[in-house]
């Protein structure tokens, strides 16, 4: 699972007013793949070609510096060399809103947890579970506050390596979004798995979004919603064993919450607290988490 590992990304946009010969067009729409996964885009403005065009070239740049399944990009060369020169602007980003993350959340949240990761991973291929020596070597080599960040260079302990999974599917929708507001386009709702509105859709409504436990949509205007599932990828074929580690134990989550999720001012935030959210063990632990984001909020929690 990775930045690039996402099944379905869509992107809808529109310009704010149009002139009524130009309104008339028919709205661009594009199918093919983005992030590794299928992609759709549909955008009603009359230079839709060129800005989707514009969009996947983001898309691209910015998998080149935080995808995992990229050897040559930033984070994969980072994790490589254990230092990284010069680093890029959205790479230093993208890890100074994760340590944030990281602080106000009790160290729920932490990127530096991918040699565990593939700890699970590996074991998981010869059917078996990590024993407890194996989990204690790995989380010997993770810890957010461990990682050397500067502009001039990001540094790592030896050892140590970084994921953004569970922040840099947010992180592209919000430069995504970005962009297309630069282009003049406001009634925008961008789904790279987490989604990220703004605006409201082109009738003036909020965006209509599903999540797990709820009946009803959430609705979604200049904001981002994640939702995020302790088992909603698990390593073993059982389904017992989910993909959300905890960096106290370094097992999978033990957490009674099925799925979360989560709204904020901005989608990498939703993205990371609704992963944080799958370490906690109720309703009032949650709360407490959440006291700290206080424009964030839980839009439907499912507890078995």
């Amino acid at each position: 699972m990775s930045l690039s590992r996402r099944r379905f990304i869509a992107i809808s946009a529109a310009a704010a007013s149009l002139p009524a010969a130009l309104a008339a067009r028919p709205e661009l729409h594009w199918a093919g793949q983005a992030l590794g996964a299928r992609a759709s885009i549909r955008i009603d403005h009359p230079e839709a070609e060129a800005i989707t065009a514009r969009c996947l070239s983001e898309i691209d740049r910015l998998e080149n510096i935080l995808s995992l399944y990229r050897s040559d990009s930033a984070l994969s060369r980072l994790n490589r060399e254990g230092r990284l020169d010069a680093p890029p602007f959205e790479l230093l980003d993208c890890l100074a809103q994760a340590q944030a993350v990281h602080r106000a959340s009790g160290g729920r949240f932490d990127v530096t947890l991918q040699p565990l990761w593939a700890l699970w991973a590996e074991a998981a291929t010869g059917g078996r579970r990590p024993t407890l020596l194996e989990r204690r070597h790995a989380l010997a080599l993770a810890g957010m506050e461990r990682v050397e960040i500067t502009s001039e260079r990001i540094s790592l302990v030896p050892g140590m390596a970084v994921t953004l999974n569970g922040i840099g599917q947010g992180y592209v929708a919000d430069r995504v979004a970005a962009l297309l507001e630069a282009e003049g386009l406001t009634n925008i709702l961008i789904d790279t798995g987490e989604h990220r509105a703004l605006g409201p859709r082109p009738d003036g409504n909020a965006w209509p979004i599903r999540a797990p436990g709820r009946d009803a949509t959430i609705p979604l205007t200049a904001r981002a919603l994640a939702t995020s599932a302790p088992l909603g990828t698990t390593f073993d074929a059982a389904g017992r064993d989910g993909h959300i580690l905890d960096p106290g134990t370094g097992a999978p989550s033990a957490s009674t919450l099925a799925s979360i999720s989560i709204s904020a001012p901005t989608a990498a935030l939703a993205d990371a607290l609704a992963t944080a959210a799958c370490l906690t063990e109720d309703e009032g632990d949650l709360a407490t988490m959440l006291a700290a984001f206080p424009d964030c909020r839980a839009e439907a929690a499912l507890w078995s």
